[in-house]
């Protein structure tokens, strides 16, 4: 069997317009002062690729428009709604009054697997990640209404906030039946 590559025109992209008024999957992703604007851009286009209904970005995150953001989202900032708190724990409130229930990624006591983390339909999901060095901060965790944990096996026992939120999206969409 032979693979052509598919070119852009096939692919049957939405235009930016298109994706505003497409139905989202219940996911918010909110960025708890991540400092690379290169992840932050990447984070747009994994919620891009993933149809989330907006990045909250918090604390010490660049927000948009930024040369460095538009690198790595290549456009992915203009589609994706986003929203700006100065303090995570504002973000938190805000989205818990839309009725969204808040879930920190975090290598947590007592956090749950990825693997065996059941995702409800019908529930719409604020994902925090942290800071590309310390993580979530434990305020958020305390006001988190749960965390989850994704396994891994080397020596680093971290990933690359982007690559996090990548795995993450899928693997919640995958158990919404969403992918």
């Amino acid at each position: 069997m032979k693979y052509r590559k598919l070119l852009n025109s096939e692919l049957g992209r939405d235009t930016v317009q298109q994706f505003k008024i497409k139905q989202k999957q219940p996911v918010a992703v909110v960025l708890d002062n991540v400092r690379s604007q290169f992840n932050i851009g990447s984070v747009f286009r994994s919620c891009d690729a993933f149809c989330a209904q907006k990045v909250v970005l918090c604390g010490i995150c660049a927000t948009p428009p930024s040369a460095e953001i538009h690198k790595s989202a290549l456009g992915a900032e203009f589609s994706v709604d986003w929203e700006y708190f100065e303090k995570t724990e504002d973000a938190v409130a805000s989205l818990r009054n839309e009725g969204y229930t808040v879930v920190s990624i975090e290598q947590t006591e007592n956090s749950t697997s990825l693997a065996e983390f059941k995702a409800e339909p019908g529930v719409k999901y604020a994902l925090v990640f942290g800071n590309e060095v310390h993580g979530v901060q434990q305020e958020v965790v305390d006001l988190s209404d749960s965390c989850i944990e994704i396994p891994q096996f080397g020596t680093k026992h971290s990933l690359n906030v982007s690559v996090c939120i990548g795995v993450v999206l899928w693997e919640l969409l995958r158990k919404l039946g969403k992918v």
